[in-house]
């Protein structure tokens, strides 16, 4: 595999590894899945309408969140919203990240030196 694709595959994994935790995070208020997408890409959260359609149907199928069709105007949407489980796998996911996010700190460095301890 050439080193830019393999760069690329590096880069999808650890976007995948969040957008459960930013999707949840986005659904704090409710959404129609293009206004999700907007939103995301609009915070620097790379994420494709045919990555995030197929995650909102699980996200609900698992019980994560709640959905509503609003046909008051001329073009029907299904708005999403996170819900009490949702809530409580968000606030646990969110612990890991930080958890994470900290050990990662410690391991490679914050301001990225390359030190070698042993």
């Amino acid at each position: 595999m050439p080193e830019k694709e393999q760069f690329q595959s590096f880069i999808t994994e650890l976007r995948r590894g969040i957008l459960t935790l930013t999707v949840l995070g986005c659904l704090k208020q409710s959404h129609y899945g293009y206004a999700l997408l907007q939103t995301m890409q609009e915070k620097n959260i790379e994420i494709e309408a045919n990555t995030l359609y197929p995650l909102l149907r699980r996200l609900e199928s698992q019980g994560l969140l709640i959905s509503d069709w609003n046909t008051s105007e001329s073009r029907p949407r299904k708005y999403y919203t996170i819900n009490e489980k949702g809530w409580a796998v968000y606030n646990e996911l969110m612990t890991e990240w930080e958890k994470m996010q900290k050990s990662v700190e410690i391991i490679c460095g914050k301001d990225g030196d390359d030190e070698e301890s042993d």
